[in-house]
């Protein structure tokens, strides 16, 4: 059941992903809820165990290895391929691009072909290790969206860098 449980999870999480990456979404706010998904994505996967094969051990590792590294490079291809633009109000917006949608076809592709090199190896990984790798995608892709947004949302007032640097609006 738990198996099950995780792929739900990981489904829904690539649908709410796919969603919200091609319909503009803001940025900004605190700056800090970026990390939430990739954190409770990490908790059910470190929950249930399994991210290593007991009888593959080295394989199995340098499997989940080849796992984050493409997650991480997924992550990297998603926002540098969005495109991040400032409204006339100063509120700071991105969204995916076609290029994020090759990304995506990409990363799913490598992922297919991980998952078939395990499986002809007779490695098995739970799917604890695709939350894991979906977990890394996504930590890397909201902060370097945040890390390339900073200077506009700096100039709104959400990251500026001290409390004593951020300019403020009197109420009317």
């Amino acid at each position: 059941m738990s198996a099950l449980f995780n792929v739900l999870v990981a489904v829904a999480v690539v649908a709410l992903i796919l969603v919200r990456q091609f319909k503009p979404q803001q940025l900004g706010g605190d700056g800090r809820k970026w990390w939430i998904i990739p954190a409770v994505l990490v908790f059910f996967a470190v929950k249930n165990g399994g991210l290593v094969d007991q009888h593959h051990q080295a394989g199995s590792i340098a499997l989940l290895g080849a796992e984050l590294v493409t997650g991480v490079l997924m992550g990297v291809g998603w926002a540098w391929t969005s495109k991040i633009w400032t409204e006339p109000d100063g509120t700071v917006w991105s969204r995916g691009t076609k290029a994020t949608a090759g990304i995506w076809v990409l990363g799913i592709a490598l992922r297919v072909g991980l998952a078939g090199l395990g499986a002809l190896a007779g490695i098995h990984l739970g799917t604890g290790a695709i939350l894991v790798a979906l977990a890394a995608s996504l930590l890397v892709r909201g902060a370097l969206l945040m890390w390339r947004a900073r200077p506009a949302l700096a100039s709104y007032g959400v990251a500026a860098a001290s409390p004593a640097q951020q300019v403020w609006k009197d109420r009317v």
